[in-house]
């Protein structure tokens, strides 16, 4: 199982390589969501992490990839553009998943 980084930004690819993660940096939602199918297509890759503002952008393939795949799993990272995460926001995570109000 490899992991695997669709990010807009050099640094954070660049830092997660030196981690021996593998990943591309792209800018637009159409880049992005060609990513995202190419990473969902290799069978290797297990986790696949993804910009927090990429992940809006490409929120339509997202939500059913976090919902109902297998495979991989998708992490959302911060990144330059996030205003940071609230502290309920795995609460509110595991509550959209599987209903169940913590």
């Amino acid at each position: 199982m490899k992991y695997f980084v669709i990010t807009d930004s050099t640094d954070t690819q660049v830092g997660l390589r030196l981690a021996g993660i593998e990943g591309v940096v792209v800018r637009e939602a159409d880049e992005a969501a060609e990513a995202i199918d190419d990473a969902a297509a290799d069978p290797e890759i297990g986790v696949l992490l993804i910009s927090e503002h990429l992940a809006r952008l490409c929120e339509d393939k997202i939500a059913p990839m976090k919902l109902s795949a297998h495979r991989p799993l998708v992490v959302e990272i911060p990144d330059r553009h996030s205003a940071g995460r609230s502290g309920d926001s795995i609460t509110r995570y595991i509550r959209e998943a599987i209903g169940v109000k913590l």
